[in-house]
């Protein structure tokens, strides 16, 4: 399958919460490692927020990110042994405090698992792997960091006239993340400027829906995909998607919470029109009416815009 031309391996960073559990972040969302070091109270701030630190000249807020998950904190005596992660994730820095450091792997979507059922920490959880004897589980940043700093209201809302609203309305749209915070947040974009969408939290699933269909003779136009999922993930997708002529004209806007030009120059690669840093209700709005637009006119040409803002 042609697909497999375009998995590229990513890097995985291993750290630990406690003893027996082995968690997995991205390493493109991780910009540096550091020892802890006395924090700075913050007035007012979330439970979980130990204080900031002044880390490169940057004011830097430190989740303790065993509490914001539900397990055991580390005690008060521990914490010099402890590390900050310091990632870069929805045009926020932030840190987060974890008991061990352990080792970055090589790893790919295609090898994720969802989560098991059942277990409550799960909700923080975008998926497994397995790696020797160890199962990963890998964190859903994007979920502790709306539970800590949720999304100011004129972010989850845009505004747009009548006859912008008839324009996107003409035009189906397909949504697809693997992440509920993600999904939420884009189906309340569409739903308060009263736009119908389709959704899926699979690029697999996803895929399936758009070649229906098409088959049906009323193909979507509009795709608004997650770069970062398990299975086929949203750079596979956008090939598969530019490699079938029934589903080529179709208008890709790649999302993504990695802050990284690496992520918006390989969306161009595989066909996406445009990559967003994920979540502002106007930026995504204005995404796909420019997608609608071009569909309209028939001429959409991978990778004419990049609306990457940093």
């Amino acid at each position: 399958m042609a697909t497999g031309q375009h998995q590229a391996s990513q890097g995985l960073l291993l750290f630990h919460l406690n003893e027996r559990q082995t968690f997995g972040i991205g390493t493109l969302k991780v910009k540096e490692i550091v020892p802890f070091q006395p924090l700075t109270a913050i007035p007012q701030s979330h439970p979980v927020v130990l204080g900031a630190s002044y880390i490169r000249g940057e004011t830097i807020p430190v989740i303790d990110l065993a509490a914001a998950i539900g397990y055991r904190p580390p005690a008060k005596d521990t914490l010099q042994e402890c590390f900050v992660i310091v990632t870069d994730c929805q045009r926020q820095r932030v840190g987060f405090l974890v008991r061990k450091i352990d080792r970055i792997i090589d790893y790919s979507w295609r090898n994720i698992s969802p989560p098991p059922k059942g277990a409550g920490n799960n909700i923080y959880s975008t998926g497994v792997i397995s790696h020797g004897e160890e199962l990963v589980q890998l964190l859903d940043i994007e979920m502790v960091l709306s539970h800590i700093f949720p999304v100011a209201e004129d972010e989850l809302h845009a505004h747009i006239t009548a006859s912008e609203q008839g324009l996107l309305r003409s035009h189906p749209i397909l949504l697809v993340d693997d992440s509920s915070v993600a999904r939420r947040q884009l189906a309340e974009a569409l739903n308060f400027v009263n736009v119908p969408f389709d959704v899926s939290s699979d690029g697999s699933e996803a895929l399936d829906m758009m070649e229906k269909a098409a088959a049906r003779d009323e193909p979507y136009d509009i795709l608004v995909s997650d770069i970062e999922m398990p299975g086929l993930d949203g750079y596979e997708l956008a090939f598969e998607i530019r490699n079938n002529p029934k589903l080529a004209s179709m208008y890709l806007i790649l999302h993504t919470s990695l802050s990284s030009e690496i992520s918006v120059d390989r969306a161009h690669q595989v066909g996406a029109n445009e990559a967003l840093t994920k979540f502002d209700a106007a930026e995504l709005i204005h995404a796909m009416l420019r997608g609608a637009e071009h569909v309209e006119k028939g001429d959409v040409v991978p990778g004419v815009a990049s609306r990457l803002q940093v």
